[in-house]
């Protein structure tokens, strides 16, 4: 019995001590001739009506895989309703978009492909685009042994997805026990963990992996044509609930949020405390928090190197 107790103290402990954020893997496995052709096809303007549009324009490798404008544009200048989350760890979130429509990559490189504001494409004027182009027929063959197709431009796609992963950033690193992080690095996610924040960012996203509520505690305006849940399920509950956003490379990604309405990350740690904790920081607390939080910025993807 004595043994008993021990082994089940010693398993509890474990338990509580475990870190409630996990290190991206330093590497995963993805097809690489693959992820090149998506590579291409993920930078090329062709795949848009307007032959202006990629999908690097709303995922810039300049700002984190993000978009820097509040809301992204597509096609003809059309403005869409939504601030582009970044693209860089997405494979690891449980399901893609704000308002997390898409259960995978696959299903997600599909949205703004066909959607008339972002992209205004179909099936058939993409096929018919990479038929009449010699590079993309010759690596069609060399890869999928057969002539370029829909299907296998997604799957493309979605292999260079996978590979735009940002491990090593120093938060990762001290998980690792590689290295140490400054007094006030250390402070701040102290406050990360006490405040609450790690409630809802956490796992190896540190977010995306649930559906939460912004405006939990002090109401969150709603605009018409918000992308959350009640879009998708037309419950009033789900109204302005959303898949959390990672914060992995959150100090490369302004502006924040869903609307892109805070510019800053001061401000998207203030406006959070408010509306989601009830509470307003003072300048100490939120000076740690920034510092904590741009420890999670990480190696750029390898791929894009």
């Amino acid at each position: 019995m004595k043994a008993l107790i021990t082994v089940l103290i010693f398993t509890i402990t474990a338990i509580f001590a475990k870190e409630p954020i996990e290190p991206i893997p330093k590497s995963i496995k993805y097809n690489k001739q693959k992820a090149q052709l998506g590579k291409v096809l993920f930078f090329d303007p062709n795949l848009s009506a307007d032959r202006k549009v990629s999908c690097a324009s709303c995922h810039s490798p300049e700002h984190g895989g993000a978009d820097p404008r509040p809301v992204s544009m597509g096609v003809h200048g059309k403005k869409g309703n939504v601030n582009a989350p970044t693209v860089y760890n997405s494979y690891f979130n449980f399901r893609q978009f704000w308002n997390g429509r898409a259960k995978d990559l696959k299903e997600q490189a599909k949205g703004p492909l066909h959607n008339p504001v972002e992209m205004n494409m179909n099936r058939e004027k993409i096929e018919k685009y990479l038929k009449n182009n010699e590079y993309y027929k010759e690596m069609f063959k060399r890869i999928y042994h057969k002539e370029p197709n829909y299907e296998d431009t997604l799957d493309a796609i979605v292999e260079f997805e996978k590979a735009l992963i940002t491990p090593n950033s120093k938060f990762d690193r001290y998980l690792r026990g590689e290295t140490k992080l400054s007094p006030l690095e250390k402070k701040g996610y102290k406050l990360f963990k006490t405040l609450g924040c790690i409630t809802c960012h956490n796992g190896i996203n540190i977010g995306g992996n649930s559906f939460q509520k912004m405006g939990v505690v002090f109401p969150y305006k709603r605009e018409k044509n918000t992308p959350d849940r009640f879009a998708i399920t037309h419950k009033k509950e789900d109204e302005l609930v959303f898949k959390v956003p990672t914060l992995r490379n959150i100090a490369l990604t302004a502006p924040y949020f869903h609307d892109g309405s805070a510019k800053t990350l001061k401000d998207a740690i203030k406006m959070m405390a408010y509306h989601n904790l009830g509470f307003k920081l003072s300048k100490d607390e939120i000076e740690a928090l920034v510092a904590f939080l741009k420890t999670l910025t990480g190696e750029k993807p390898k791929i894009l190197r």
